[in-house]
């Protein structure tokens, strides 16, 4: 494991070990595109990552990237635009997202999809089969599992087929700043050896601080006693570096939770459980709020519920769909997904009232809102019925530093600071102020609209 040492920023020693055109620090998703984008744009590149190999906060998704106008979504009889994305993406943060931002991340979507399928032959496809909340068309672009380990997995072999150095086992601490602007790194190595690399581009792409506990509580208390379902490598050293270099942070209280996360075994449950018209209830048997207000907000509706829990009550029918997704089916198979022939013997089986959990499903009012506000749908849940005991999780921090239409971070000033980007977790999303902004995917939107022109920036 590698060594800590204190978080810095510091001036740069006289002569370092290592020398490259950009130096990357971290290699999730958004690491390894800009680390395919600066290598396409002829930069020698170097990535260092804290884990033995490449994962992250991406590795734990279920590595689906929303985009709007791709091939894909033409194929499927999708039409859609940015305009219409960049819409949904504000309408769901209730505007408090910068405008800039949205569009260019909106505008920037499809070319990505397009370029990791053509140019490395990442296999993508559409989600045809079921809506996200708050997606006004079908965008969201994911590889065959449906999981970001098959995603990370196939970022990671395409920078191998380019020969682009990536060195695991390493984690920055100091970032070198001449003055001027920001010129390297200092790096530990797990024996505590440091090394330094002088870079004349250095691209943040280390994620969040959701595994930071004191900043979690200092930042996003409402949400600190959530399961952290996060990368424990989400260690805000962005939050930190920005602060010392007077870097203009923005929207530190936004996250995305999840309130579908099968308890106690930590694996994440598809939200299509609900929105193709599975409901949540309590430990009472009943429902206590509108589902399809989207799965961030569900973390702190399920933690409010009695024992910090809920259960998902769905059919066998959802359950087709959800197995499209490789965690759902990793449910099953360690059985945190229960079924039963009638609602009776499920409410038995997960230790609910099976008479209220029954006139819950009994009652639900089909084809017309409820008084949580929400439109069920009109298909019936019909047996065999299943469900999953769920607890909220704190999945990702979404505030961070800010950053220009190049991905440049700004200084406090409005000016870009000079040699330094951020992308991903690090920077600053479109999730708004907190939860409940967050709209499906805008996490790996961010990480691979901003790693990519992180990249290809001069």
């Amino acid at each position: 494991m590698t060594q800590a040492r204190a978080i810095e920023v510091s001036a740069p020693p006289a002569a370092c070990d290592i020398e490259t055109d950009t130096l990357i620090i971290g290699a999730g998703a958004c690491g390894l595109v800009a680390a395919l984008s600066a290598h396409e744009a002829g930069q020698s590149v170097l990535v260092i990552e804290a884990d033995p190999v490449p994962s992250g906060s991406t590795a734990l998704s279920a590595g689906l990237i929303p985009a709007a106008g791709t091939t894909f979504q033409k194929s499927a009889g999708i039409e859609d635009s940015s305009a219409e994305f960049a819409a949904d993406i504000q309408r769901k943060a209730a505007g408090e997202n910068d405008p800039k931002l949205v569009d260019l991340l909106a505008r920037e979507s499809a070319g990505v999809i397009e370029w990791l399928s053509h140019t490395h032959g990442l296999p993508f496809s559409v989600v045809t089969d079921f809506d996200y909340p708050g997606h006004t068309h079908r965008r969201m672009h994911g590889l065959p599992t449906r999981a970001g380990a098959e995603l990370i997995n196939a970022l990671r072999s395409a920078c191998e087929a380019q020969s682009i150095d990536i060195i695991c086992n390493r984690r920055a601490f100091s970032l070198y700043h001449d003055g001027t602007g920001v010129c390297g790194a200092g790096i530990v190595a797990p024996d505590g050896e440091v090394e330094s690399i002088a870079c004349s581009k250095l691209i943040l792409a280390c994620n969040g601080f959701g595994g930071n506990r004191a900043l979690v509580e200092e930042l996003t208390p409402d949400i600190k006693d959530a399961v952290w379902f996060g990368h424990d490598g989400n260690r805000g050293e962005a939050i930190v570096w920005g602060r010392a270099l007077n870097a203009d942070l923005h929207h530190l209280g936004a996250y995305q939770g999840h309130g579908n996360v099968a308890h106690p075994h930590g694996i994440l449950i598809t939200w299509a459980t609900i929105t193709e018209g599975g409901v949540q209830v309590n430990r009472d048997g009943r429902r206590f709020w509108n589902e399809m207000q989207g799965y961030s907000e569900a973390a702190r509706a399920v933690l409010a519920q009695p024992g910090g829990q809920a259960f998902v009550i769905f059919d066998a029918r959802i359950a087709r769909i959800a197995r499209q997704f490789e965690d759902f089916k990793n449910a099953e198979a360690v059985g945190a997904v229960r079924c039963a022939e009638t609602v009776e013997d499920l409410a038995r089986d997960l230790r609910i009232p099976a008479d209220t959990l029954a006139d819950t499903v009994a009652d639900l009012p089909l084809g017309r809102r409820d008084e949580f506000g929400r439109n069920i749908g009109t298909t019936p849940l019909a047996s065999p019925f299943m469900g999953v005991k769920v607890t909220g999780a704190l999945f990702h921090t979404q505030g961070g530093l800010r950053t220009d239409a190049k991905a440049r971070v700004l200084g406090r000033d409005g000016a870009p600071i000079p040699g330094f980007f951020a992308g991903g977790g690090a920077a600053c999303g479109v999730s708004g102020s907190g939860d409940a902004g967050y709209l499906s995917g805008n996490g790996l939107l961010a990480a691979v609209v901003l790693g990519r022109l992180a990249g290809l920036a001069k």
